[in-house]
């Protein structure tokens, strides 16, 4: 009868099906850990409430961790930022000229084809071991996802609302700025999403490898197994998936609002044109 039942009831369903993932993952945790480890050994795989112990409530030990996460986190954005602006102008110029799109995009899928783990000694190398080169990995994984959907949402705009700009006699400019960005933006902010985890990754792994500098996440998880502090390695990587998974689920409800506000506009100028007819 009331809403309140209703939407409680459809939010534990919705929850249902992840909460006994986590609970079938955290038994097989600690079968694995208690059971199937002999105690001497049983460093290898600690058991879940020992790595929240050690890595999350002991202060020094949280801080280090935190201390990793906002450089890394800053290395992630830093890359993001540059990569979006960098895909969507590439993105505009090819939307604009196929010559240009011919001449660009076979090296941008070039480069997505390219492994960047040969690629990070080689910014090392030229660039240094510091924040420029760990930027660069990121802006390097993240850039294709943009280029991509930004590209395919200014392709896609409808023909007739094309035909509707030149009937007004509107500029090149005019038409970007208020026909093919607005109808773009649902999968210019896909590739966003896309590329948001993607430069999580990046700011990991060229930190896992760069090893020099002050330690972000990646550090940290290079040199934890090697101090045997297992539970911290674990605190470590739990940390780096809640990161990228929180920056995937920031990008993933812009998304769906601007997709909503995407439709909400289709449908207003569907109303529009039916009304003046």
């Amino acid at each position: 009868m009331t809403p309140v039942p209703t939407r409680l009831a459809r939010q534990s369903r919705r929850l249902a099906p992840p909460t006994a993932v986590a609970a079938i993952v955290l038994a097989a945790w600690y079968f694995g850990s208690y059971v199937l480890i002999d105690a001497d050994r049983r460093f290898l795989l600690p058991a879940p409430h020992e790595v929240v112990k050690v890595g999350f409530l002991d202060p020094v030990n949280l801080a280090e961790l935190l201390a990793g996460l906002r450089l890394s986190a800053e290395v992630a954005v830093t890359g993001l930022i540059c990569a979006a602006v960098l895909g969507l102008a590439l993105a505009i110029l090819m939307s604009q000229a196929r010559w240009v799109e011919r001449s660009l995009y076979p090296y941008a899928v070039a480069l997505q084809t390219v492994p960047i783990l040969a690629l990070v000694p080689l910014f090392g190398f030229w660039f240094g071991f510091g924040f420029p080169s760990r930027v660069l990995t990121c802006v390097l994984i993240a850039l294709f996802p943009i280029v991509a959907n930004s590209l395919f949402g200014l392709r896609s705009v409808d023909p007739a609302l094309h035909d509707l700009f030149t009937l007004h006699r509107a500029g090149r400019l005019t038409r970007l700025v208020k026909l093919q960005l607005p109808a773009a933006l649902p999968a210019i902010l896909t590739g966003l999403r896309i590329s948001a985890g993607a430069a999580v990754i990046g700011a990991i792994v060229g930190d896992f490898f760069f090893q020099q500098g002050e330690p972000g996440l990646g550090q940290l998880i290079y040199v934890y197994p090697r101090r045997l502090q297992s539970e911290m390695l674990f605190a470590a990587v739990f940390l780096a998936s809640a990161f990228g998974v929180a920056v995937f689920w920031l990008f993933g409800v812009l998304a769906r609002r601007a997709t909503a506000w995407h439709s909400s506009q289709q449908h207003r100028r569907t109303d529009t044109g039916g009304a003046a007819h």
